[in-house]
């Protein structure tokens, strides 16, 4: 996890406190908050590590193709 997706990951939970306070419920308390924060941040990571994965994937299918085609190579 990056400092800018903790960063990003506290800004929504700062936003979800100020929505709740707004409408003056008062039931959760800072240890929610932070748990709200670690669930943001461990979803982000787990988008950015599917993207990835599928990205890899990609690029694991992209170098078979041009091995394939290497080993198909005529020069005439």
């Amino acid at each position: 996890m990056t400092q800018s997706q903790k960063s990003h990951a506290q800004n929504v939970a700062d936003r979800f406190r100020t929505i709740l306070e707004e409408s003056d419920d008062q039931c959760l308390n800072a240890n929610h908050y932070d748990e709200l924060s670690l669930l943001i941040e461990s979803a982000i990571d787990a988008a950015l590590i599917e993207k990835e994965e599928m990205i890899a994937d990609r690029l694991q299918q992209l170098a078979q193709e041009l091995r394939s085609d290497a080993e198909h190579f005529n020069v005439k």
